[in-house]
Formats: structure tokens, C-alpha cells, sequence
């Protein structure tokens, strides 16, 4: 069997192609084998208040599409914009690779691995703009 196999805690929530689950008292396992499914765990979802930066912008683009509140061709044009954006700031390899990496889900439709990858920006961003602060 193939598919994402989601480990959740105790009382954690998933949200799946719009219904919000909540895992019972002990941890488990779910495979969801429906292939495409929207699949975003509310401990990382980005809350609107807190798109305050231009990774996170780019990210909460890509939880729309998860949460069903955008439509992907919609959310496309401006996923690669963004990420056009962010690609003209980050030139450091490693920001490359994941926005090489974030392109390429967003182009396959996979806006599960896209996010994935602009959310491995976020810790970068935030020395970044400390660093701005700083001087």
C-alpha cells in the first residue's frame, strides 16, 4: 500500500480535503491512500495574522489550496510569482534547491510538497530579518 502515512499525537488535528479530524487519546497512524488528497496538520498552519512576512505569504498561498479555500489553477499564478519573488532574494544554494523543489510540486499540482519546501525557507527568513533588525 501506497500513500502518506500521517502519525498523529493525542487530540492532534489534520485537516483532509476540508474536514478537520481530531486523533483520539493515544497516538496513531492513518495511511491515506486516496491519491491528490489535501492534507494540512493544524499545528502548522500558518494563521492568517501571522502572514506577516514574504515566505509566509507564499506559504499560507499554498495552505489555501490545502484547506480548499482557493482553487489550484487560482493559486498557481501566484505560488510562482511568489516564489519568483523569493527567488530573486535567496540566492544562496540551499534556497534555490527548495525553491527549485517548491516550483516543480507547484507545476505537478503537488502543493502538499511545495509547501513543504517553502516552509524550510521560514527558519532562514527569520535570521534574515533579524539580522535587518539588528543593524
Amino acid at each position: 500500500m501506497s500513500g502518506l502515512v500521517l502519525k498523529l499525537g493525542p487530540k492532534e488535528r489534520v485537516l483532509i480535503n476540508g474536514a478537520v479530524i481530531e486523533n483520539g487519546d493515544r497516538r496513531s497512524r492513518l495511511s491515506v491512500v486516496t491519491p491528490n488528497a489535501n492534507i494540512l496538520r493544524l499545528r502548522d498552519a500558518i494563521h492568517p495574522e501571522d502572514v506577516n512576512t514574504p515566505v509566509r505569504r507564499v506559504c499560507y498561498i499554498a495552505q489555501l489550496v490545502l484547506s480548499g479555500d482557493a482553487e489550484p489553477d487560482d493559486a498557481r499564478l501566484q505560488l510562482m510569482r511568489g516564489i519568483e519573488q523569493l527567488s530573486q532574494v535567496l540566492t544562496d544554494d540551499d534556497s534555490r534547491a527548495l525553491l527549485n523543489d517548491a516550483t516543480e510540486a507547484v507545476q505537478d499540482n503537488q502543493f502538499y510538497q511545495s509547501l513543504k519546501a517553502l516552509r524550510s525557507l521560514l527558519p532562514r527568513e527569520d535570521r534574515l530579518l533579524a539580522a535587518s533588525r539588528a543593524q
